[in-house]
């Protein structure tokens, strides 16, 4: 690890030296508290390799013996990283500036079904295009704007958090951007025009060549593809939202498209 250009040798579990760091700094932040800040707290769990603290981990398989191991171990991951995530907005309170801040958990891609995750029930997972590989956790707690225990069903994408941090906090949004400022949303209104949603992906090794592999939605319809060299496959989202039947060859126009 580094501190800056620094490199350092952190004892811990990386959660947890993760979420000591975004503490004391948010404790720096209370000495000016009318000043705005922005923390970007990008925890590796659950990331493979899978490896929980032992006493989580001992915690899951006494709750439930039956589990599998694997699965276990990532049930273990996952709670300690909520647990983490709850020490840093308590002490966001104890700051007192919980009141005025926008707080957003997201991830970047589904989960890995190699490594015992589950994103149940959508089909795929990590480096798929499916939606199981597409779709991740998001979840906005902002006082006074966002209604607790509140739902929304738009689609868009994880950039989108740039140009609504920026009309949240009073600054200017660049034009020509993809993203999509979600402030009406949070506040309770809506979003109305359509948009493309674009996803590329590329890997190494051989069996990608160098190559990208897309996926694009427009609408109900989505096509993509899960490796550079597959057939693309077209599926309609509102009729068939786990993707089971692919439809590019009956809707050749929409593959046009």
């Amino acid at each position: 690890m580094r501190l800056n250009q620094q490199p350092i040798a952190a004892e811990g579990h990386s959660t947890d030296l993760f979420t000591d760091w975004a503490c004391a700094w948010l404790g720096d932040q209370a000495a000016a508290p009318d000043k705005p800040f922005f923390l970007y707290l990008a925890y590796t769990a659950p990331h493979f390799p899978i490896e929980p603290p032992v006493d989580w981990l001992e915690r899951v398989r006494q709750r439930d013996p039956g589990l599998d191991e694997k699965r276990a171990r990532n049930v273990a991951f996952v709670e300690h990283l909520d647990d983490a995530v709850g020490r840093v907005l308590v002490r966001l309170g104890e700051t007192g500036l919980a009141a005025n801040t926008c707080v957003v958990f997201t991830s970047d891609n589904g989960g890995s079904l190699p490594h015992g995750q589950s994103n149940a029930p959508w089909r795929g997972g990590k480096q798929s295009h499916y939606d199981g590989g597409l779709r991740v956790p998001f979840l906005v707690r902002w006082p006074g704007r966002v209604t607790p225990g509140a739902r929304c069903d738009y689609a868009g994408q994880v950039f989108d958090v740039y140009p609504t941090f920026l009309e949240a906090a009073g600054g200017a949004v660049p034009t020509g951007l993809d993203a999509v400022s979600l402030v009406p949303l949070l506040k309770g209104g809506s979003l109305t025009a359509p948009r493309d949603l674009y996803f590329v992906r590329r890997e190494g090794g051989a069996s990608y060549g160098g190559k990208s592999y897309e996926a694009l939605i427009r609408g109900e319809w989505k096509l993509l593809q899960n490796d550079p060299y597959s057939p693309l496959e077209l599926y309609n989202l509102e009729t068939d939202p786990r993707e089971e039947a692919n439809l590019a060859a009956a809707r050749v126009d929409v593959v046009r498209e």
